[in-house]
């Protein structure tokens, strides 16, 4: 049987709503919606492109504490306030992941966090990346 871990980042939210921060199944791990908040300080840029980049911080420990990495990155659903804003992260996105090219969805949606305009969710496959 397929063992499954359960990794918690202790978020109050996780505990409200019942969620993981992190799933890994065999070796596939999901990582739930990510937003760009510093969850140093608390605070949330405004520019939907420092988002994406904290996004991207927020997201790498977690998938290094399920033993993968960004290269392993084989699916990421990306969530916009608008089609501007994913206009705006496109280049960055080709950035991160212009060499791992993982599928992606986007999808414009409104957020219930203020200032939020950016979210990512991701499966990756441990050891899968070059």
């Amino acid at each position: 049987m397929t063992k499954r871990i359960n990794i918690s980042s202790g978020s109050s939210f996780e505990k409200a709503y019942g969620y993981s921060r992190c799933v890994k199944v065999g070796d596939t791990v999901y990582v739930s919606g990510t937003v760009g908040i510093n969850f140093q300080t608390g605070e949330c840029s405004s520019d939907p492109v420092e988002q994406l980049r904290q996004v991207i911080c927020n997201i790498e420990p977690w998938l290094e504490k399920a033993g993968a990495s960004l290269k392993d990155v084989v699916q990421i659903t990306t969530y916009v306030t608008s089609a501007e804003v994913f206009t705006a992260i496109g280049p960055t996105l080709k950035e991160i992941f212009g060499d791992i090219l993982p599928t992606n969805a986007a999808l414009v949606v409104q957020f219930p966090v203020p200032n939020v305009k950016v979210e990512i969710s991701a499966t990756a496959v441990v050891g899968c990346g070059a």
